[in-house]
C-alpha cells in the first residue's frame, strides 16, 4: 500500500516522535505513532489544517513524501468517540499486533489516516519517504476569476 506524508525536512523520520512527545489526534502523549495518509490530497489536506501562516508565509522546507508498506491496517471502528479511538489506538499501539492501523479521516472521511506503530518489528522494514519539495503558494494563488464568484 502507497502511504503519503507531507511534513517539513526535519521531521521525514518515520519514528513518531512528534506524536510521542505531544501527542496526536488519535494517541496519549508518550506512544511514539507515524501519522501516514492514505492519499496524497489528504496528506496536503491534513497539513493544511493545521497551518497557521499564509501560503506565502509556509517555510520553504516542505517535502511530499510516500512509501510503499506491505502490510493489511487494522480497522479503528468509526462509531467510537474522539476519546475511544484515542484508547483504542493507545491500547493498539502497546499491543503491537500489527504495523499499521486505519482511521477514517476527520477532514475527508473519504479517505484514511494511516498509523504506523515504530515499535512493531516489521518497522525496521518500512523504506523511508521517497520526497519531492512542495510549496502551498504554488497551489493556492487566487485564481484571477474568483471576484466573480462574488
Amino acid at each position: 500500500m502507497k502511504l503519503w506524508r507531507l511534513t517539513r525536512e526535519p521531521f521525514l523520520a518515520l519514528d513518531g516522535a512528534g506524536p510521542h512527545k505531544f501527542g496526536g489526534r488519535y494517541s496519549s502523549p508518550g506512544r511514539p505513532v507515524v501519522n501516514l495518509a492514505s492519499e496524497a490530497g489528504l496528506a496536503v489536506l491534513v497539513a493544511l489544517r493545521y497551518a497557521l501562516a499564509e501560503p506565502d508565509e509556509f517555510a520553504a522546507d516542505y517535502l511530499l513524501g510516500w512509501t510503499e508498506i506491505d502490510a493489511v491496517a487494522e480497522r479503528v471502528p468509526d462509531a467510537l468517540s474522539a476519546e475511544g479511538k484515542i484508547a483504542h489506538v493507545d491500547a493498539w499501539l502497546a499491543s503491537r499486533r500489527s504495523l499499521l492501523a486505519a482511521v477514517s479521516s476527520a477532514v475527508l472521511p473519504e479517505a484514511d489516516i494511516v498509523l504506523m506503530n515504530p515499535l512493531h518489528p516489521d518497522a525496521a522494514g518500512v523504506a523511508p519517504l521517497t520526497v519531492r519539495p512542495f510549496r502551498f503558494a504554488d497551489c493556492l494563488h487566487r485564481p484571477p476569476m474568483i471576484d466573480s464568484y462574488r
